[in-house]
């Protein structure tokens, strides 16, 4: 009889046992902050070494669509000019261009007559074959593409710096997420009973893994989907995209950091449900003002426009009713195991 309310009150501990003060909160605050950001750091300096590799990496989904975009408008001006050749023509171009530099410079060596003849025969010849090829055509627009400017410009001297410290910043967290999230979570047990604290140490590998999920499927899915956006309504309304290096980086970092974080949504609502802290029906009563909520985050959080704000608040309220179903697995998984004892 006298090891019975040992192992309650081990179990459940008295609350005056496991209460904190304000002080002892802020003072734990403190040390994991300063935990978790000198694992930032650490991670932030190692991927400054890759950086030039980052940068090609984050750069990707730009590059895609803008040289899809521009092989379409390239392939519109090519059908919007159905009498001229435009494969000779781009061929025409180069040699005559080819002349005359050679021509006004210089230092460059004298040019034979005969080689000039035989070029031009080469050209003549090639544009002749050209012309009874149906497939021609698709030499002009890959030339009409690849002449187009696609590059990311800068346009202020410590815009590449900058961006460079962004592109390192966001890769540095996302390789030291596990450190900085177990600080995180640490800080958000150490006010709970120690029989609560079980679900924090799982919510520490779930949140890291949902944190990288969350940025990468913002990078390779919806970062494509708002840049095809933005690019078919600047031709709507005849705006040329000329992107700079800096706003496109800040763009797809900040909605990187945003999908990251959104993506904690699950383990949020887990660990709040499990803590006895909100109920599952309190949840499901909550779900209209919660779909208000999900709309008014994406449209604070992303930039103003209609597609990265859906983009956002979908995913969102998916992961909202995933959160619900992980507790009621969860519970359903308890009272399973409560029967069969």
């Amino acid at each position: 009889m006298g090891k019975k309310p040992e192992k309650k009150r081990k179990k459940f501990p008295d609350p005056l046992e496991t209460t904190m003060s304000l002080g002892d909160h802020l003072e734990e605050l403190r040390a994991r902050l300063i935990l978790a950001i000198l694992g930032l750091v650490i991670g932030t300096v190692i991927c400054i070494a890759f950086g030039r590799r980052i940068i090609h990496f984050i750069e990707r989904p730009y590059l895609l669509e803008m040289r899809k975009h521009l092989r379409v408008k390239a392939e519109a001006s090519v059908k919007d000019n159905k009498t001229a050749d435009p494969s000779a023509y781009v061929m025409e171009a180069f040699y005559t261009n080819l002349l005359d530099a050679l021509a006004v410079d210089p230092n460059a060596p004298g040019i034979d007559p005969n080689a000039v003849k035989f070029a031009h025969k080469i050209y003549l010849e090639t544009k002749a074959k050209l012309t009874k090829d149906p497939n021609y055509v698709e030499i002009a627009v890959d030339a009409a593409s690849s002449m187009m400017e696609h590059d990311l410009i800068a346009i202020a001297p410590a815009d590449p710096f900058i961006a460079y410290m962004k592109i390192t910043l966001i890769a540095g967290l996302i390789l030291s997420s596990p450190w900085v999230f177990y600080h995180l979570w640490m800080f958000v047990g150490a006010g709970l009973y120690e029989h609560e604290r079980k679900y924090v140490h799982t919510a520490v590998p779930f949140s890291t893994v949902l944190f990288v999920t969350g940025s990468l499927f913002f990078l390779f899915v919806i970062a494509r989907l708002c840049l095809r956006f933005f690019l078919t309504f600047g031709d709507l309304i005849g705006v040329s995209a000329n992107w700079t290096f800096d706003k496109y980086i800040s763009f797809v970092t900040m909605l990187m950091l945003v999908f990251g974080l959104a993506f904690q949504t699950p383990i949020a609502i887990f660990v709040l449900n499990r803590t006895g802290l909100v109920s599952i029906e309190s949840f499901k009563k909550s779900r209209k003002y919660v779909v208000v909520a999900v709309f008014f985050i994406a449209a604070v959080a992303t930039p103003p426009d209609v597609v990265s704000q859906i983009a956002l608040a979908i995913p969102l309220y998916a992961l909202f009713e995933l959160g619900l179903l992980l507790s009621w697995l969860s519970i359903r998984k308890e009272k399973l195991r409560e029967t069969a004892k």
